[in-house]
């Protein structure tokens, strides 16, 4: 398993809620739409950042390399662009993750 995981520092204030509506209605839906994920899970990280705003981290689940390369290739550059209108006030880190061990 592979977990595509997206952190984003929001600035706090009005913007911080509209992207978090954005987020729930409509990115997190998109991107599971397209299939290539089994779920999706949105947290806020705990911890007073120096340089301000809150920050979020969303993992995304899949199931192979193969399936987020895919994603990669058909779908990140589409659903990259319908978040532009936040860009002046998110910072984002991406990062691909490979499950070692799923201990339950």
């Amino acid at each position: 398993m592979y977990i595509y995981n997206v952190t984003i520092n929001v600035q706090e204030g009005v913007i911080q809620q509209e992207w978090l509506k954005w987020m729930k209605h409509e990115h997190l839906p998109a991107m599971l739409a397209t299939g290539k994920f089994s779920k999706a899970l949105l947290t806020k990280v705990m911890v007073d950042e120096p340089m301000g705003g809150i920050t979020f981290s969303v993992q995304y689940f899949t199931k192979d390399k193969a399936t987020l390369n895919k994603y990669l290739e058909e779908d990140a550059e589409d659903l990259r662009a319908q978040g532009s209108k936040f860009s002046p006030y998110i910072v984002v880190f991406r990062t691909e993750l490979e499950v070692v061990e799923e201990i339950m």
